[in-house]
């Protein structure tokens, strides 16, 4: 009896040596990735670039993101996981070394659209090996775990870019390319799942992984107001009189990484509806208190909100939008979520970027929090009426057996 007691408790161990180590890996993959987003308009202007050439950098490293992620989806689905991960890894660490290797205005926008194909290649990835290695009934906490590099990347790798920076470009990208070199290394002693998948050609059809829409669209109407905050809170404050917009984001990370230790398990628990409703209305009154009492006090508890609202939504519906996949489908759930993930955050810096010319920052705030209420409506409407949302599996499939 004791023993098989002991086998039915052994499938719910959380933390693993494989989990530690994506965990790493993963914080690797942003650190790279942000702390040379945060420099690289700066490194363009010092090869005689303008904003809008930086601009259109940007917008290149999200459209080739995007579409290598479709494809990313479907060799993920094909059991090709340790091989995509090497080829983001390695490709990550050259698009660095080509910035300080051929510093030539044109290269470097080659290179940024590298980057951009190396860091689709290397998320999803990663996003992918968390969900296998992953106890079921602990799945959506695991997640928020997983997603706690993301946000320490996001505390720490803009101060350190802008840092290492100060010491000049080729330090700053050499050392961007080290934590790549550093990730590949951790990954070698992953011992990743070898899924029993079928193999399937490629085809248009197969790119999406229509189980993961609901909370893929959900997530990425959300996102219209992270890319406003991520591009534009440092220019608003600099120009309201506020504390600086690392300032702002140094809170935000700080409540989005308590946020996922001490209420990640609530997915699993309640599903994700309580962090869609709570999550987005935590933005919608981030967003107000930037547009209509802009104060020190106001500004830190906006970023205290939005802490909230991304570390607990994003977990909560990238767990909906693969927790019933199957080894043959996690690659393009995942690569499918991201892609909503990045499409949201480039349109929402567009977009508020326009309606700032035209309104203003305060009216642009405003009318970007209109966003939050589209994503709860799509989410009551659709998406929690799927059948991947946790509310429509039974309560022990959601980790609430004994």
């Amino acid at each position: 009896m004791q023993a098989s007691s002991s086998r039915q408790k052994a499938p719910c161990r959380l933390w693993t040596r494989d989990l530690v180590l994506i965990i790493l890996v993963n914080l690797c993959v942003f650190t790279n990735h942000i702390m040379s987003l945060s420099t690289f308009p700066f490194y363009i202007q010092s090869l005689g670039g303008t904003e809008a050439q930086a601009g259109m950098c940007a917008a290149f490293f999200c459209l080739v993101a995007v579409v290598v992620r479709l494809f990313v989806g479907w060799w993920l689905d094909n059991g090709a996981r340790r091989a995509v991960l090497v080829v983001g890894l390695v490709l990550l660490a050259l698009a660095p070394v080509g910035y300080v290797c051929v510093p030539v205005l044109s290269m470097a926008i080659l290179f940024r659209m590298v980057h951009g194909a190396a860091l689709s290649l290397s998320n999803s990835t990663t996003a992918t090996v968390a969900s296998d290695v992953i106890a079921r009934p602990r799945f959506a906490e695991g997640m928020g775990y997983f997603g706690m590099a993301t946000a320490l990347a996001s505390a720490i790798a803009p101060a350190l870019g802008l840092e290492l920076m100060g010491f000049g470009f080729n330090v700053l990208y050499l050392a961007a390319a080290a934590i790549s070199v550093l990730a590949l290394v951790l990954f070698c002693f992953i011992r990743t799942p070898k899924p029993q998948v079928e193999k399937r050609p490629l085809s248009l059809k197969g790119l999406v992984n229509r189980d993961s829409l609901p909370a893929t669209c959900t997530m990425l109407v959300f996102m219209f107001t992270f890319g406003a905050l991520e591009n534009f809170v440092a220019i608003y404050a600099a120009n309201e009189g506020l504390p600086s917009g690392s300032l702002y984001f140094v809170v935000m990370s700080v409540v989005l990484l308590l946020v996922r230790v001490f209420l990640g398990k609530l997915v699993d628990e309640r599903g994700e509806a309580f962090f869609v409703y709570t999550g987005n209305a935590a933005m919608i009154c981030a967003l107000l208190l930037l547009a209509f009492v802009p104060n020190v006090a106001t500004f830190l508890v906006s970023g205290a909100l939005a802490g909230y609202a991304f570390g607990g939504l994003e977990p909560a519906l990238q767990s909906m939008a693969v927790h019933t996949a199957t080894d043959e489908t996690r690659g393009s759930a995942n690569s499918t979520f991201l892609c909503g993930y990045d499409i949201g955050y480039g349109l929402g810096g567009g977009v508020s970027g326009v309606l700032i010319t035209s309104v203003g920052y305060g009216n642009m705030w405003a009318l970007v929090s209109l966003a939050c209420v589209a994503s709860i409506a799509l989410y009551v409407m659709w998406a929690r009426h799927s059948e991947t949302s946790f509310s429509k599996a039974p309560a022990e499939a959601r980790g609430r057996t004994a």
